[in-house]
């Protein structure tokens, strides 16, 4: 749940920090007092997209901080992430500067947006003021179904299956129609593999065989130098070695005089160790190098071949393998796309496997369907719509990545009426009262710990607000609800109260958020209930709801 949020610097918003308990909590105030700030501030910390123009004029940045308290499922999440986890809690930030450059932060370690995004799903689901809007799209339709059943894996998998089945079918059909491009493309890749599996080139190849033939190429220049360092170092009259040899010995028997000459003979004998061991690699050397003729001529018509090939394919010698690769790939490709049985086979099965997968989710949806029907249509009688129904139509239609149906809403307002689609309902406040009986029950569905609900009551009055209210109230006992409101029937039901109020500070329009007392709470529920003027009716009246 969330515990506290901290706002600095945003929009109208100076400084501000909040303490949030469970349980019901409303926020009211006058219309432009900013109520809607607090949310869209929280929003931010969920990862929402922001720009300069959230930065309070006049400020470097805005700053916003939310802490909430975690759960298992976040618990999991921050320690794969490697978010730190230290007392059950979990810190949100958000930094706008005022040219628009964003930071997030969780638990004071950077991170990405999207991170915050996928964070923020598992603490807080938002209900805007204009979620039954949303509701008259198909596609949301749909989704808030499959979402409500639990099945939105179930669904991205039959859409898979869809897209692996349509892709082969589309595959198939431009085979058909451009066979003989597909027949010269193959021809003209057997060639060009056939030539490159003649040449054999392998890996690496190119780099050892042109050090061969610069080695071969100038082998007598190879034989010569080392044959005359082999005979100046021990091989002719009076070598190095021999001299150094002699000179060592004869140092030795002076630093048997003279122990200073003893660091001079230990820096001579390391030399002429040295010396011995070059004439052993000299040796070696010798013994290996010889003049062959016929091996540089093979080596070097090797190399023609290969530099050949490569000029004639556009690519460096060292890049002949990884052609041939590629080329043979594609040929595989080919010679799987060009077998028209093999494809229909394969684009059967592909078709099965959809199907199953699309089935198996229009049962799971149908069940889905009753199960949200009744409880809308139960919810709907609370709310002053008696003898009203709401049903989840599922049209069967072609299959497509969604499935085999088309899911639609559709609505009876009164009692012998009968059901029309939601997006044909004429009432603002029945489509109201609908989106909002579908929040609250979809909302007590999901495993989420705070649900926040700016403004859904729109259009909805009298006793009916009291209804909603209590609705609300219910479903505190069981999550943590949030709700900006302009009714005085649900402000009445909350467990918490703030008030958000606009004022000028030195010329500038400044928002600010308090708690309500007992005391102030009638005042604010008397303001909502009279307006400017309060009066000692709506003050007792407002102390009739809250005593309700």
């Amino acid at each position: 749940m969330l515990r506290t949020l901290s706002i600095r610097d945003f929009v109208i918003v100076d400084s501000l920090e909040l303490e949030f308990a469970p349980g019901f909590t409303v926020l009211t105030g006058e219309t432009g007092a900013g109520k809607s700030i607090l949310i869209d501030a929280l929003a931010l910390t969920l990862g929402g997209r922001g720009d300069a123009s959230v930065v309070r004029e006049g400020a470097a940045k805005a700053d916003i901080t939310a802490e909430f308290s975690t759960h298992g499922e976040v618990d999991s999440w921050l320690a794969d992430n490697e978010f730190g986890n230290d007392d059950g809690g979990v810190l949100l930030r958000r930094v706008i500067d005022n040219s628009g450059r964003s930071k997030a932060f969780i638990n004071g370690i950077s991170a990405t947006a999207a991170q915050l995004r996928e964070l923020g799903e598992m603490l807080v689901d938002i209900h805007g003021q204009h979620a039954h809007q949303s509701l008259l799209k198909a596609d949301a339709q749909r989704v808030l179904l499959d979402s409500q059943a639990g099945l939105l894996d179930e669904a991205k998998a039959v859409g898979t299956a869809y897209k692996a089945w349509r892709a082969l079918a589309k595959q198939r059909e431009e085979f058909e129609v451009n066979a003989r491009n597909v027949m010269l493309e193959r021809e003209r890749l057997e060639w060009q593999v056939g030539e490159l599996e003649k040449l054999a080139v392998k890996p690496g190849e190119w780099t050892d065989i042109s050090n061969e033939h610069s080695r071969l190429s100038h082998a007598a220049s190879l034989i010569e130098g080392a044959q005359e360092a082999l005979n100046a170092i021990s091989e002719a009259d009076n070598p190095m070695l021999s001299q150094l040899s002699a000179l060592t010995q004869k140092l030795g028997k002076l630093a048997d005089v003279d122990a200073a000459l003893k660091p001079v003979l230990e820096a001579l004998e390391p030399a002429r160790i040295q010396l011995q061991e070059a004439v052993y690699s000299l040796n070696d050397y010798l013994g290996r190098v010889e003049l062959d003729p016929e091996r540089l001529q093979a080596v070097e018509a090797r190399l023609e071949a290969i530099h050949s090939t490569a000029r004639k394919f556009r690519v460096a010698p060292d890049d002949l393998p990884q052609e041939f690769a590629t080329l043979s790939a594609q040929l595989r490709q080919l010679a799987d796309a060009s077998d028209l049985d093999a494809m229909r086979v394969q684009e059967d099965k592909l078709k099965a496997a959809y199907m199953t997968a699309a089935q198996k989710l229009s049962k799971a949806r149908a069940a889905a369907a009753r199960t949200l029907s009744d409880a809308v249509t139960a919810a709907m009688q609370e709310l002053s719509m008696a003898g009203g129904r709401f049903e989840v139509a599922l049209n069967h239609c072609e299959p497509a990545a969604h499935g085999l149906e088309q899911v639609e809403f559709m609505v009876a307002g009164h009692a012998g009426t009968s059901a029309r689609p939601l997006a044909k309902i004429a009432s603002g406040g029945e489509l109201a009262r609908i989106s909002l009986a579908i929040s609250v029950i979809t909302s007590s569905a999901t495993t989420t710990p705070t649900l926040i609900f700016d403004e859904v009551d729109s259009g909805i009055g009298g006793g009916v607000a009291e209804v909603v209210g209590r609705l609300l109230k219910r479903l505190g006992q069981e999550r943590q609800v949030l709700c900006v409101t302009h009714l005085p029937q649900v402000a009445s039901q909350a467990n918490q109260h703030f008030q958000v109020a606009k004022r000028n500070v030195d010329g500038r329009t400044v928002s600010s958020i308090e708690p309500l007392d007992s005391k102030e709470r009638i005042e604010e529920i008397a303001r909502m209930l009279g307006g400017l003027e309060i009066t000692a009716t709506t003050r007792k009246h407002a102390r009739e709801l809250l005593a309700s």
